[in-house]
């Protein structure tokens, strides 16, 4: 009789899913690794602004939605981590498109109204360029964290999961 209380007890513990491979562990910390660099620059833009005199009640909405957007993609994140490809998908078609585009379309702009890469070098301050480094890691984060979430090993994953 002992034995069939053990078994009864152990078919009632939830299954525990399988863990990730690397390939999405890693996927999933880059995701947390751009949300902290967006996190950063957010906190540098209105630092700046601040300081310019802009009103707080100004920056409010903008702060708000990032704000969201940085909640959202941390949910999105531990969800991929778990093995829910929606997940997968909504990070790649949301933030992997359009945060991507978000990132890179005031550089490009500036580019081709003519701006100068030698010029804001050579014209940058210590505030431009851990900005500039912190938007590069960004960026960075985002490629390697698509990258890896859509290698063989994770596309087997989420098919498992």
């Amino acid at each position: 009789m002992k034995h069939s209380m053990t078994t009864l007890t152990e078919s009632r513990e939830p299954a525990t899913a399988p863990a990730p491979p690397p390939v999405v562990h890693a996927a999933a910390m880059l995701w947390l690794s751009a949300v902290a660099f967006g996190a950063f620059e957010a906190a540098l833009m209105i630092g700046e602004q601040l300081s310019e005199g802009t009103a707080v009640m100004d920056l409010l909405p903008g702060a708000g939605f990032r704000l969201a957007v940085f909640a959202g993609a941390i949910f999105l994140a531990l969800r991929l981590r778990a093995g829910a490809n929606w997940a997968r998908w909504a990070l790649a078609g949301t933030l992997g498109v359009f945060g991507t585009l978000s990132l890179v379309i005031e550089p490009v702009r500036w580019l081709l109204d003519g701006g100068s890469i030698a010029a804001a070098v050579s014209g940058a301050d210590a505030m431009a360029w851990v900005f500039a480094a912190s938007r590069i890691l960004h960026i960075v984060a985002v490629l390697g964290a698509l990258t890896l979430m859509f290698q063989p090993r994770a596309g087997a994953y989420f098919r498992s999961a």
